[in-house]
């Protein structure tokens, strides 16, 4: 009941970006992070953002802070910097966050994910996170949502994984995609 007011709240305030994902930086070009160092973070129009965010992280936020904003609210207090966004045409976009703390060092930083539905329809969508862990199992979130998928939280998750899917009124899987959160080796 409590993720259903919050989603049909938060639905007032997602508006469509304009904009379309792009491939995340491979391994080989992101910096290497050492052990229990803090998230350096970026001001983006009053946003948090890993300063390891991708550009195209940026400029989705960017676009539409009020989408962004709501997607850190989704998560809940204390999830203030954004570490990931990917825009998927006009299906939706997903968004990771973290509260910056770290169990027993830096790649421990827990991480939540939202999938916002940007269609105005509901559809059968979902978004996983997946820790770098093996032992950690996936958390998930999918069904038919008119707002948004998630969320979902892992508890090390920095240099995980999320899932993002959603197929159109038809049938067809219109967004399949995983992304790497952090920037991680």
């Amino acid at each position: 009941m409590k993720t259903a007011m919050i989603r049909a709240g938060i639905a007032a305030t997602v508006m469509l970006g304009l904009m379309s994902a792009a491939p995340v930086a491979s391994a080989s070009e992101r910096p290497v992070l050492k052990a229990g160092a803090p998230i350096a973070t970026v001001n983006v129009d009053g946003i948090k953002v890993d300063k390891e965010a991708s550009a195209e992280t940026r400029r989705i936020i960017e676009a539409n802070t009020a989408a962004a904003a709501a997607g850190a609210n989704v998560c809940g207090a204390g999830y203030t910097i954004s570490t990931g966004a990917w825009r998927y045409g006009t299906n939706g976009t997903t968004y990771t966050w973290t509260n910056g703390t770290s169990g027993s060092g830096y790649y421990d930083k827990p991480i939540c994910a939202v999938f916002f539905n940007d269609t105005g329809a509901s559809r059968s969508m979902g978004v996983r996170l997946r820790s770098n862990y093996t032992a950690d199992a996936p958390a998930e979130d999918f069904g038919t949502f008119s707002t948004y998928a998630g969320p979902v939280y892992q508890k090390r998750g920095y240099c995980g994984t999320v899932y993002s899917y959603m197929k159109d009124s038809s049938g067809k899987a219109v967004v399949d995609n995983t992304q790497t959160i952090g920037a991680c080796d």
